[in-house]
């Protein structure tokens, strides 16, 4: 049921995105205690700001009420992924090249799930990631199909 609403919410979002030159990162319909969220994560090269969030947020309110796609009552919630934004299409992961990210694997690959570094490349099957084992940097090649979640990573120094 929930694909069903983030894809028909995915329908009607791109676009008033598309028209304000804004990219879906990412929609959820989740429950939280007793309340359903619909979350639309928007974004732009030069990032976004409350307006843009707020523009988004009534027109695709206007469209979701004319449609009414969701029986339950739901807030509908439009932000930025934050500074930790997930990467969850191939265009997000090239687009991340040079940057630190956090990857988490369905299964291992020499002996560890979880790997955070530098993201050296990407070539549409194979991550490959530069990280620190110890004090040495190596550099590890992930399967793009074998990864569970991936996002950019904050390194303070």
């Amino acid at each position: 049921m929930s694909k069903k609403i983030t894809e028909t919410a995915e329908e009607l979002v791109t676009p008033i995105l598309e028209e304000l030159n804004l990219e879906l990162v990412d929609i959820e319909f989740v429950k939280e205690g007793k309340n359903w969220f619909l979350r639309v994560f928007i974004d732009n090269e030069t990032g976004v700001d409350i307006e843009d969030c707020g523009t988004v947020s009534e027109r695709l309110s206007e469209k979701l009420d004319a449609s009414d796609p969701i029986e339950q009552a739901y807030f509908l919630e439009v932000s930025s992924p934050g500074v930790e934004r997930p990467l969850k299409k191939p265009e997000d992961m090239t687009k991340a090249i040079g940057k630190n990210v956090h990857i988490k694997m369905y299964e291992q690959v020499d002996g560890a799930k979880e790997f955070e570094g530098k993201l050296l490349g990407f070539d549409g099957e194979t991550v490959k990631l530069q990280v620190k084992v110890k004090t040495r940097n190596t550099e590890v090649e992930l399967p793009y199909n074998k990864i569970a979640s991936a996002r950019l990573a904050v390194v303070f120094n």
